[in-house]
């Protein structure tokens, strides 16, 4: 039995509720979850948690052990770090969660050019659209949509831009909306946000402004889709007019192979950040990334005065 593996299994459990919970928190199955706190309490010789088919208790020991593996899994991190922070040469694993569109289009190309720089460093990286927690989840930096997270630093990065567009053949077919109340006679389709994502209003009602403020046009059409990547396709085949990131489309639109539209009106944007744990910059893998994620996407500072 790995020890060390087994404390931290056994933390998630305590921490999560669940066997079940545990195991998509530490990335195994419940059976292997199961196995590693049965060996545990096999080489404590006592119990840790009574389980039933409802619920979890730690017992009297299983809470004080809770509290020393705590103590121990806390030194081994703080000694990670130690020997990371004196080494001047970024090196180790870099585990990085970005939005898979972004992470896609822009981040991954550009990690190239970093891994050139630094090649000592290990990419890990996780593209999702889901708010992953950095510590639970054991990233070292998160690329985020949205508002921050107060519990982590936030550097701006440059704002992630939609653009509402349509294929040549399909505005041929139906017309050029010229406004944006236009949108209403034609076919719209949507990216199916998640029920979590504050941006889920804009399945049915685009976020247009105007010389009146911002407006929310009323949508439809015949496709609802939860990939960016399928929405960009149907584009491409004529099927409607669409509201994607500029990451995506700036090739299909510079080929004039989509057509951007409303560009008399500001279209929709996005804040986004660069977020890591403060006690984490002192790492120089975590240190020579932010840096360069600023170079390449960070916002300018607002002229003086």
């Amino acid at each position: 039995m790995d020890l060390f593996q087994a404390m931290t299994v056994y933390v998630k459990v305590v921490e999560t509720g669940s066997l079940t919970a545990a195991s998509q928190a530490c990335e195994m199955s419940t059976t292997m979850v199961g196995n590693h706190l049965r060996a545990l309490e096999q080489r404590l010789g006592v119990r840790l948690i009574n389980r039933t088919t409802r619920r979890q208790r730690l017992t009297e020991f299983g809470s004080t052990y809770y509290q020393r593996c705590l103590e121990v899994l806390g030194l081994v991190a703080d000694s990670e770090r130690l020997a990371e922070q004196t080494q001047g040469e970024p090196t180790g694993t870099l585990r990085i969660t970005a939005p898979l569109t972004f992470g896609t289009e822009r981040l991954a190309p550009a990690l190239a050019e970093f891994s050139q720089r630094f090649a000592q460093v290990k990419l890990d990286v996780v593209l999702t659209n889901q708010r992953l927690d950095l510590l639970d989840h054991g990233f070292d930096v998160a690329i985020r949509l949205g508002h921050p997270d107060p519990k982590l630093i936030a550097r701006p990065l440059l704002d992630y831009t939609l653009t509402i567009c349509a294929s040549p053949a399909y505005l041929a077919r139906r017309g050029t909306p010229e406004q944006p109340a236009d949108l209403q006679q034609h076919d719209c389709l949507s990216f199916a946000y998640s029920a979590a994502d504050e941006w889920r209003f804009a399945q049915d009602h685009w976020p247009i402004n105007g010389p009146d403020g911002e407006i929310k046009v009323p949508v439809n059409g015949p496709m609802l889709i939860n990939s960016s990547s399928g929405l960009h396709r149907a584009a491409l085949a004529g099927m409607g007019v669409v509201m994607l990131p500029d990451a995506l489309v700036a090739q299909d639109l510079k080929h004039g192979h989509l057509v951007a539209l409303l560009q008399d009106y500001q279209l929709p944007h996005r804040p986004m950040s660069l977020m890591y744990a403060q006690d984490r910059y002192r790492l120089p893998k975590l240190r020579s990334f932010v840096e360069f994620a600023l170079e390449k996407w960070g916002k300018p500072h607002p002229p003086a005065g």
